[in-house]
């Protein structure tokens, strides 16, 4: 009975491994056409006796408006390019914090958020986590940063019902996500963290401020390059 039993859970490990790893290199190169969380708003919609709403359209990075990747860089991950999925430092800041009961917010790498976004659902339980993790370590390995990037951008909540850039573009500012200005693109990425609650557009103080940093951070980024992790490998061996 135990042999079954062992059995049983080592052919579901298998087969989990299989289908997560299948999973992560089709979307390596095929765009992903909806996520679980668009499904659940779907439902609440539904269940709140809303109009079901899902603006979503998928576009390559390169019809994305660099002023949007660096904002949402600068704004969520100002280590991504460099991290292997997690950024620690981040995460012992966001603990700390959170200790010492001041308002909690995550370390989430744009990785992670990724990997939660595509392939799992939303919640903070030890086991969400857990397969969050494995998933991040799995499309840093088998995606290019600019993957990572472009998945991300065209998956994200970015508005009530509202799904990646072209989508939020469109909706905040009626344009393409590849004609957006540099305060624009700071006004999509600063609402990221409540999509539903902030606007990117007309908002309050807080967020205005919040936008204006944003901007100013782009207009200072500099070139994006996506090679910086492999550079900093190198560097290190030398050392």
């Amino acid at each position: 009975m135990i042999r079954k039993i062992t059995r049983f859970f080592l052919k579901l490990a298998l087969l989990f491994f299989g289908l997560s790893i299948f999973s992560v290199l089709v979307f390596r190169f095929v765009p992903v056409p909806y996520t679980p969380l668009m499904f659940i708003r779907l439902y609440e919609q539904v269940k709140d006796g809303k109009p079901m709403t899902l603006q979503h359209k998928w576009v390559p990075l390169d019809e994305i408006n660099v002023n949007l990747q660096k904002a949402v860089i600068a704004s969520e991950d100002g280590h991504f390019l460099t991290h292997n999925g997690f950024d620690f430092k981040a995460i012992e800041k966001a603990m700390k914090n959170n200790e010492k009961g001041k308002k909690i917010k995550g370390g989430s790498t744009i990785s992670q958020q990724t990997a939660k976004n595509v392939f799992l659902w939303p919640g903070r339980s030890y086991i969400r986590k857990g397969f969050e993790a494995y998933f991040t370590v799995l499309i840093e390995f088998l995606w290019p940063k600019e993957r990572i990037l472009e998945v991300y951008l065209n998956s994200i909540e970015m508005g009530d019902g509202v799904y990646g850039a072209q989508a939020a573009a469109k909706h905040w500012y009626n344009k393409d996500a590849k004609n957006l200005t540099a305060n624009q693109a700071a006004g999509i990425a600063v609402i990221l963290p409540s999509p539903r609650r902030y606007k990117a557009n007309n908002s309050g103080p807080y967020i205005a401020k919040r936008k204006n940093t944003i901007t100013r951070y782009v207009n200072n980024f500099g070139p994006l390059d996506f090679n910086k992790k492999e550079a900093n490998k190198k560097e290190n061996k030398k050392k």
